[in-house]
């Protein structure tokens, strides 16, 4: 069957502003097509965070039932739809399933069903300064930067969800010697410099070292013998090979408490334009895509211009442009990636439709990029 829905993300984090769940919101035409892509996304399902699964503008209703719903799966039902009578036959059919639920979009005031734990409410902090009259934990949505989350907080949200941490970060004039040290090993791979220069570099930071061959010998790379050096890693992969793993260190090298899910956009972000890049580009073009997606935070997360970062290493023309210009032949799939995280998608079905990219390419590659993400933060 083919898919009509397609699927957005956001991360939800708690007041730490840690990673505690992702949020995944389905468009869709009806519950039995919503039902028909989650069950066509079994395979791929993440499994590393609890899934809040938004219905998107649907009332939840019995036929959801249909869905082959993961453990860690949790069914958000609008407050607005407590009333409708299909909600109503729902409601208990969750509970005996052992299915758990979000309040959505909590107002205080009108009773609520008997019988239910919500075990998270999620309220729009716009409407409601505090959350108070919240059944469960409260996460609050609609926050347009840091500084709104800090106040949540402070007002008693326990977290929240949405892409506030990418707005209102405070700058820094130069790279820490952490990043410094990352952004000059890129360079030297580049570079194709001297395997004894690189691993003089490596040795001046022994958790670097671990971190990238934790990285290669991850499932994501799916190599079958372990690498033991970075010597080994070259004789294996070849220079080319090991940018993208590179890469993934650098976006993981910001120790800030709230780095993580940043970490997991960037790495998101890129994985997503590698899978959806495979029927346009030739596959040495895959971990450019991958670096393209996996850079385009990097601004934000080490606290500089895109420009000063990127003039320290020696990346293709193709790369930077998309970084820099939005252009170039990667530019339309990076500009697709930052649509997934809308809780709009009217712009990502057309811009999909340009690409000629159907809901399900789409759909698998969200969810996909999404577990792999999780399992490089592990």
């Amino acid at each position: 069957m083919t898919q009509t829905t397609i699927l957005t993300r956001e991360p939800v984090v708690n007041q730490n502003r840690a990673i505690t769940a992702n949020r995944l919101i389905a468009h869709g035409p009806s519950i039995a097509a919503v039902v028909d892509t989650l069950n066509s996304l079994s395979d791929i399902w993440p499994t590393h965070h609890t899934v809040f699964v938004c219905l998107g503008r649907l009332v939840p209703t019995p036929e959801l039932m249909k869905w082959q719903a993961p453990p860690n799966a949790m069914i958000e039902i609008p407050a607005q739809a407590l009333a409708h009578p299909q909600t109503q036959a729902l409601l208990p059919q969750l509970r005996d399933a052992g299915v758990s639920m979000c309040l959505s979009w909590f107002s205080p005031g009108p009773p609520l069903p008997a019988d239910c734990d919500w075990r998270f409410v999620l309220m729009d902090r716009r409407k409601h300064p505090t959350p108070a009259g919240s059944p469960g934990i409260t996460l609050a949505w609609g926050l347009p930067q840091v500084s709104a989350f800090q106040e949540a907080v402070k007002a008693g949200y326990d977290g929240a969800s949405g892409w506030f941490f990418l707005h209102g970060n405070p700058a820094s004039t130069e790279l820490s010697p952490g990043h410094a040290q990352i952004v000059r090993l890129i360079s030297l791979v580049r570079n194709n410099a001297e395997i004894r220069e690189i691993e003089a570099v490596l040795r001046q930071d022994v958790a670097v070292s671990y971190k990238l061959l934790r990285y290669i010998n991850s499932a994501g790379f799916g190599l079958s013998c372990e690498i033991q050096s970075f010597r080994h890693a070259v004789s294996i992969l070849g220079y080319a090979n090991l940018n993208k793993w590179l890469s993934l260190l650098l976006v993981s090298a910001n120790r800030d408490p709230g780095a993580p899910a940043m970490m997991q956009t960037s790495i998101a972000r890129g994985r997503f334009m590698e899978q959806v890049g495979v029927p346009f580009f030739e596959k040495s073009e895959h971990d450019n895509l991958f670096i393209t997606g996996a850079f385009s935070l990097l601004n934000v997360l080490l606290g500089t211009s895109m420009q000063s970062v990127l003039d320290e290493m020696n990346l293709p023309a193709a790369i930077t442009d998309a970084l820099l210009f939005d252009q170039g032949p990667y530019a339309p799939f990076l500009k697709l990636a930052r649509l997934c995280e809308t809780f709009d998608c009217t712009e990502l079905q057309k811009q999909a439709a340009e690409l000629q990219l159907a809901p399900e390419q789409i759909n698998r590659a969200i969810v996909g990029a999404l577990g792999f993400a999780d399992s490089m933060q592990s």
